[in-house]
């Protein structure tokens, strides 16, 4: 590797490290106070906490990489264009291509890493954090019911009231249960409720010496039923379909026909492809007259990585509904980079003679 190269890739090293380590220092404090909250609420398992921000980060390096790489080229090479660096180069007699080379031999084993997170690790991740959030968030799990409160979840809307708890034995003493379902809801009040089984794929009690009573939202077949003993198997919490996509394995996706999984298919092999794109687009777009100061092209910048991001997501849900054909798809986004960076590096490239006047 020449020395141009070895010098750009240096400078860029540097602030790539410092910028992926801050971007997912602030994720992971922000996922942290989250989910924290939702411990202290009692909707969730503090055990479990800093296990899902571990599977959150790994999913969210997908976008903290490239993001890190984008920032990092715009800022070293905003930097060499300001201190007259990048002109002296190429007054030199170096091509502009030699930067566009030294980007992109930074660029391709990042990418190489976003793309297997895109494909084995985020899917992964995902579904480790469905499983704990299920374990954890189990309706009937004593570890975080709190007595004299009202537990609510708000993946199904149940609520438990309980004056006691017993922890030792599964059981609520004087116990109160709201379980609404389409169409109607049911509240159940006993004096004793003992669960039977705490799994949320497979929710039970059995309670004594209580009352059952069923509201239709429609309609006045409300009733209300006394009971000695009762056993009762509660609605298993589910996962959205979107979820589950998320989850899914992407050679499961590879031969599924739903428009939906080729949309997160197609999500996933594109990352990489993008990874490098955004980092070659930060070359021209990081080239600053002088006196003008190395921030001068933040706003270009800043507008290029919104426009890819929120692209990339339209163009997602827009093939997921089949408003979009597969071909191009979710490349669409990365056939316009392509096509803008070839325009932009002309551009350069015909700035060529005139360094050498």
């Amino acid at each position: 590797m020449l020395t141009i190269e070895r010098y750009i890739i240096a400078e860029v090293r540097r602030p790539v490290t410092m910028m992926v380590g801050f971007l997912t220092f602030v994720f992971a404090s922000y996922s942290a106070e989250r989910y924290l909250t939702e411990a202290a609420n009692g909707t969730l398992g503090l055990g479990v906490v800093f296990d899902i921000v571990f599977y959150k980060v790994i999913i969210a390096l997908e976008m903290l990489l490239p993001v890190g790489l984008y920032a990092s080229v715009a800022i070293a090479l905003g930097r060499l264009y300001n201190d007259s660096e990048v002109t002296a180069i190429l007054a030199a007699g170096a091509s502009p291509l030699r930067i566009y080379r030294a980007i992109l031999f930074i660029a391709t084993p990042l990418a190489i890493v976003v793309m297997l997170l895109s494909f084995y690790g985020r899917p992964w991740a995902y579904t480790q954090t469905y499983q704990l959030q299920m374990q954890s968030r189990s309706d009937l799990d004593v570890s975080h019911l709190q007595a004299q409160r009202f537990n609510l979840n708000d993946d199904n809307g149940r609520m438990i009231l309980a004056q006691r708890i017993d922890q030792q034995t599964n059981r609520l003493t004087d116990a109160l249960i709201y379980d609404p379902a389409q169409g109607k809801s049911r509240i159940f009040r006993a004096q004793v409720a003992t669960i039977t089984n705490p799994d949320p794929l497979a929710p039970a009690l059995t309670l004594e010496a209580g009352t059952t009573y069923t509201l239709e939202h429609h309609g006045s077949r409300d009733s209300a039923l006394s009971y000695r003993h009762l056993q009762l198997d509660l609605k298993p919490m589910e996962t959205t379909a979107e979820n589950k996509r998320k989850s899914t394995p992407s050679a499961v996706l590879a031969v599924s026909a739903l428009p939906q999984d080729k949309a997160e298919l197609q999500w996933r092999e594109s990352r990489g492809l993008n990874a490098v794109l955004m980092a070659l687009l930060a070359v021209p777009l990081s080239r600053t007259a002088p006196r003008k100061g190395r921030f001068a092209t933040l706003l270009p910048i800043t507008g290029l990585f919104t426009v890819i991001f929120y692209g990339g997501n339209l163009c997602r849900t827009l093939v997921a509904n089949t408003a979009l054909p597969l071909t191009p798809g979710l490349w669409l986004v990365p056939l316009l980079m392509l096509t803008g960076l070839a325009l932009l590096a002309a551009r350069d490239l015909r700035l060529l003679p005139a360094f050498k006047r």
